[in-house]
């Protein structure tokens, strides 16, 4: 069960005891509302599945659909409204680093947030889980191989503005001396850009051997189509880790020429947990659901996390463990006592509109 959220449609409700109401924070709007249909497959699928176990602590989930696509202060605002009118006992939420700040400061621990994407590692606030991937175990390696495969030792950043882009270019610049390659420039665009033209003639200016691709959703879309257009695909290596198959599919197949992403899930990978994961998903939504990707699943895994840390908890207390987490997710435990995700991420270059995997970091 589901229901969209949005500004002043919030009564005074007292919190019923027999469910437990999660919302959702997705982006539906914006340029990462590209990801927004399959996070609500994944998270509903969960859902269903942990109703038809009895529950979240033996009470029926009810998602509550808020667009997670909007600013920080728009975003906690909905939460701060649904947490005064006892609409809210968990959060789970897939959207950029600077609505996961905003959220955080506002809701300060009050119920557990489960944050699902990748993130730039770090600190991020007292009862906040984030579960996906860190630059030490996704980007890094990604770039290490990618170094060696093709003598990359030449780079450019281009990145949204924002906190995640530029605080893991930072990590980058750190890794990259350490190595004695170089950044040859760094460059931020605003959410909503759609001309690249200006940064596709810098790039052909600088002639690098790769790029470092930290823009997300629609903005990816569009860059990645002109930097296809441009003719540059073919001497230009390409590397991202916020690249899924919903984009493959908009940025076209001309267009994907050396484009390589590091991931923790591929719809394309192949062992049984995820042949099962794929199969449910299908017997739910059918041929025509929205494609399976690293950000939709990244939801599934959330609401698989909040059912084990409910059963770890005391009560309705939602304390941090003390130990180790696993879960009921497509990769297995992810979630260690350094709060850092702990699972295998991939590497793997677009073919067509999907993914062939080349490596795996452990």
């Amino acid at each position: 069960m589901s229901q969209l959220r949005r500004p002043g449609d919030l009564s005074i409700n007292s919190r019923r005891r027999d469910r437990v109401d999660v919302g959702l924070f997705i982006p539906v709007s914006g340029a990462a509302g590209i990801w927004g249909p399959s996070c609500r497959s994944c998270a509903e699928l969960a859902a269903a599945e942990i109703n038809a176990r009895g529950g979240l602590q033996n009470r029926e989930i009810v998602l509550r659909i808020v667009d997670a696509g909007r600013s920080g202060e728009e975003v906690a605002d909905i939460a701060q409204e649904m947490l005064e009118n006892g609409q809210m006992d968990a959060l789970v939420g897939m959207h950029t680093s600077d609505v996961r700040t905003a959220l955080a400061e506002r809701i300060g621990g009050r119920v557990p947030y489960v944050y699902t994407p990748l993130y730039e590692g770090g600190e991020v606030g007292r009862g906040v889980y984030c579960i996906g991937e860190t630059p030490a175990r996704q980007l890094l390696p990604g770039l290490d191989w990618l170094a060696e495969r093709f003598d990359a030792r030449r780079w450019m950043l281009i990145g949204n503005d924002y906190i995640w882009p530029r605080t893991t270019h930072r990590i980058v610049q750190r890794h990259f001396q350490r190595r004695g390659q170089q950044i040859l420039d760094e460059i931020y665009v605003p959410f909503g850009t759609k001309r690249f033209e200006h940064i596709i003639e810098r790039v052909k200016a600088l002639n690098p051997d790769g790029l470092l691709l930290s823009v997300v959703g629609e903005d990816a879309v569009h860059f990645n189509r002109a930097f296809g257009a441009s003719g540059l695909s073919s001497s230009i290596v390409r590397f991202s880790c916020a690249i899924e198959e919903n984009m493959l599919l908009a940025i076209g197949d001309a267009n994907l020429e050396r484009l390589f992403v590091a991931s923790g899930y591929f719809g394309a990978l192949d062992n049984r947990g995820n042949d099962s994961f794929r199969e449910r998903y299908h017997s739910r939504f059918g041929d025509a659901g929205p494609t399976l990707n690293t950000i939709g699943q990244g939801l599934y895994e959330g609401m698989r996390f909040l059912d084990t840390l409910s059963k770890v908890s005391d009560g309705d207390g939602w304390r941090r463990p003390p130990q180790a987490l696993g879960g009921e997710g497509v990769r297995g435990g992810f979630y260690d006592l350094a709060r850092e995700n702990c699972a295998t991420t991939y590497l793997a270059e677009a073919q067509g509109y999907d993914f062939r995997i080349l490596a795996s970091f452990a």
